[in-house]
């Protein structure tokens, strides 16, 4: 689906600016100087990429590309470990800066389409941070700026697939979300209705033939084709290649782990996530708890698979270390570690222990949730 090499990154690179074009967007010559940077970003080589976008600002002053992909950088600290708050301030304000200086561009030039994308794009950022953090207000006023700045920006096809980006968001959720937050509906009754399907073609075209926003628009279509559309061989196909393309990039190597768990490629699941393992011991950048988490539980299915009980209780253990240190004790590789040390301690006699994890399901899981129901049966069985 993807190529290893994008058009930008290949021998042959238009370096000439669009003719006739007055958007930094569309300067292919600009894209040409700045694509090991913006790989730089995408690989946490944080350093050289934010060297190269400062360059970019002092040649654009007035320009919002340079802020935004400064936020963008940020962003990236951000996603790695979501519930870490310590770049929040700083995201906030790149964007902001970004925001300040496309409007001006926008209220000399209200038909300025490339300044309604970064206002777009820029409130749509600052929506995610906020609904990370449950700042609901703040969340609901950026995601209507960015629908506003979105609809304003469309219309223009020579600057497709770029733009392309919000609107293949759109489209598919604002359809996704009355489904599952039904609360959210009166936010996007003011806005024409979306369609999945379109959404999912537009983002495949984005993800083939943007520059900006290709690599934000695989991110959002591994995660889609995992969880929403249950297509797990498809997301595997994507973070396949984001991992080749950027190897020091941690979210997307947890991504490939977990893909490759997914699908039940499990000796691949297995050698990928002790690779993530060895990098948070060797303090990599972006390599922490979070990762730590994902991957020691990988390790320890594989090992209890094969029937290697004890190297898989060692990586169980390890699990619940990673999900305490990152305060994840609800998520589910946590519960299932609980669930799996509980049963081989009954397996080991030891029914106190056994009784132990069980309780420490039962306390941190919803009750909705399948693995309460499974300790609660568990305990009533077997009479712990």
């Amino acid at each position: 689906m993807f190529s290893s090499v994008s058009a930008q990154e290949g021998n042959e690179v238009d370096v000439s600016t669009t003719p006739g074009s007055e958007y930094l967007l569309l300067d292919k010559s600009l894209q040409f100087r700045i694509t090991d940077a913006v790989n730089s970003l995408y690989n946490f080589d944080f350093a050289t990429a934010e060297r190269g976008f400062r360059v970019m600002g002092l040649q654009y002053p007035d320009h919002p590309l340079p802020d935004f992909l400064l936020g963008l950088s940020t962003w990236w600290k951000i996603a790695v470990d979501i519930e870490n708050k310590k770049y929040d301030a700083t995201f906030i304000s790149q964007m902001d800066k970004a925001i300040a200086k496309a409007e001006k561009i926008y209220k000399k030039n209200p038909e300025n389409k490339e300044a309604a994308f970064f206002l777009s794009g820029a409130y749509g950022f600052q929506g995610r941070l906020y609904s990370e953090r449950k700042s609901w207000t703040k969340a609901t006023f950026a995601g209507k700026s960015a629908m506003k700045y979105l609809n304003l920006s469309k219309g223009d096809e020579e600057l497709n697939p770029e733009l392309l980006l919000g609107d293949a968001l759109f489209n598919y959720f604002s359809v996704w979300i009355p489904e599952n937050y039904p609360l959210l509906k009166p936010v996007l009754a003011f806005f024409p209705k979306g369609d999945k399907k379109l959404g999912l073609k537009q983002l495949e075209d984005v993800a083939q033939n943007a520059f900006y926003a290709r690599i934000e628009a695989q991110y959002f279509l591994f995660r889609l084709y995992a969880s929403e559309e249950k297509q797990p061989f498809k997301a595997l196909e994507i973070t396949d290649y984001l991992h080749s393309k950027y190897p020091n990039n941690p979210y997307f190597h947890r991504s490939h782990a977990r893909h490759l768990y997914s699908v039940g490629r499990m000796v691949e699941a297995n050698e990928t996530s002790l690779e993530i393992l060895k990098r948070i011991d060797e303090s990599w950048t972006g390599y922490e708890s979070n990762s730590g988490r994902y991957a020691a539980f990988f390790v320890a299915q594989y090992n209890d698979r094969i029937g290697n009980k004890k190297e898989a209780k060692k990586y169980y253990l390890k699990t619940l270390s990673y999900g305490e240190e990152s305060e994840s004790q609800e998520s589910g590789y946590y519960l299932y570690s609980l669930m799996a040390l509980g049963k081989m301690a009954n397996e080991d006699k030891d029914k106190k222990k056994a009784k132990d994890y069980f309780n420490k399901v039962k306390k941190y899981a919803k009750r909705k949730h399948p693995a309460h129901k499974e300790a609660r049966d568990y305990i009533k069985k077997n009479k712990l």
